[in-house]
């Protein structure tokens, strides 16, 4: 029987990374999870969903403190800076949603974290590193796109001697897809962390849960959004 490629999973807590594990387990052994600590204010209860879903799909888990890049930063992620609220129907909005964006983006995260990714490839002899980038997000956040990963792949053949590849297996997806096939797959919605804040429970007005919200209820997944919401 031939061997299963061996795949490290770039692991927020987030709907986009756990389904992403659910899609692609059964091709790969995806046996590694790394979570980042960026001083992101919502830091806290991302590692604790992504432990629990570490341990619900058997995966070593891992965290990387970037203290650097936190003292660097001026996003609202991981500054005093106020997280944007808005309301769902902001979201068909183009400029509300890049300006939202703007707010929130940590210079080169993605490409630093796969570059991270990149080294325990190399050196502990993973094939693979996932990422939950999908088509809905690459609207406004360039680090989701194609081009972006195809871009990185391009990289890694010469900063690796081994040339791990990235994949995201929801690329064509957005979020309602997303919700539609984590539903399919029984991922555990009630362990997911999306939110930009740090409560109890998920806030319900940033971009991220809005997001996430939306998705849910075109899915008509009302239980989800009172389970997880506040």
């Amino acid at each position: 029987m031939k061997l299963k490629n061996r795949a490290i999973i770039l692991l927020s807590g987030g709907l986009d990374s756990v389904v992403s594990i659910a899609t692609i387990k059964e091709e790969m052994d995806v046996s590694l999870a790394i979570t980042f600590n960026y001083g992101q204010k919502s830091f806290e209860n991302e590692l604790a969903a992504s432990k629990k879903i570490a341990k619900f799909y058997s995966i070593d888990h891992e965290i990387v403190t970037l203290d650097w890049l936190n003292n660097i930063s001026t996003s609202a992620l991981n500054t005093d800076e106020n997280i944007p609220r808005l309301k769902i129907e902001n979201l068909k909005n183009i400029e509300e949603t890049k300006n939202s964006a703007k707010s929130v983006w940590v210079p080169n995260r993605n490409a630093l974290f796969i570059n991270i990714a990149a080294c325990y490839a190399e050196s502990r002899n993973f094939s693979h590193i996932i990422i939950g980038a999908n088509k809905e997000e690459a609207q406004t956040f360039k680090d989701n796109s194609l081009e972006f990963i195809d871009a990185m792949n391009n990289s890694l053949k010469t900063s690796t001697n081994t040339t791990p590849q990235v994949i995201a297996p929801l690329i064509n997806l957005d979020k309602t897809e997303i919700v539609q096939q984590g539903v399919k797959l029984n991922i555990p919605f009630e362990h997911i962390y999306s939110c930009y804040l740090n409560g109890t429970k998920q806030c319900g007005e940033c971009e991220s849960c809005l997001r996430l919200k939306r998705a849910l209820e075109l899915n008509n997944r009302h239980d989800i959004i009172a389970n997880i919401f506040k």
